[in-house]
């Protein structure tokens, strides 16, 4: 059973900084930037499940991302819509600056 999601007005940017500055959280919404819906699985290898499953909660818990039973699975996707709402910008600028960051390694 997956818990309860924050509603829109509910999500704080507090929260959301915490949850996206931790650098696998941030890997994981880089791939989820894509704007399609993922299966647990499919987003990050060589991870365990149980450490994966702590940064979904982590991000669910935030408002960042959205997470759908699908059988066996759960699907997530990001609240790009609410984050842009209550934040204009804020998520274009972190995967922005997540992205030069990645470059200059």
């Amino acid at each position: 059973m997956i818990a309860p999601h924050p509603e829109r007005a509910q999500i704080r940017l507090a929260d959301v900084l915490v949850a996206l500055g931790n650098p696998l959280r941030l890997s994981i919404i880089r791939v989820l930037a894509d704007g399609g819906e993922h299966s647990c699985g499919s987003i990050l290898d060589g991870v365990a499940k149980s450490t994966l499953t702590h940064h979904w909660r982590v991000l669910r818990d935030a408002g960042v991302i959205r997470q759908r039973p699908s059988g066996r699975e759960n699907l997530l996707s990001l609240r790009r819509d609410d984050l842009d709402a209550r934040y204009p910008g804020l998520l274009d600028s972190l995967l922005d600056a997540a992205k030069r960051d990645s470059t200059a390694d």
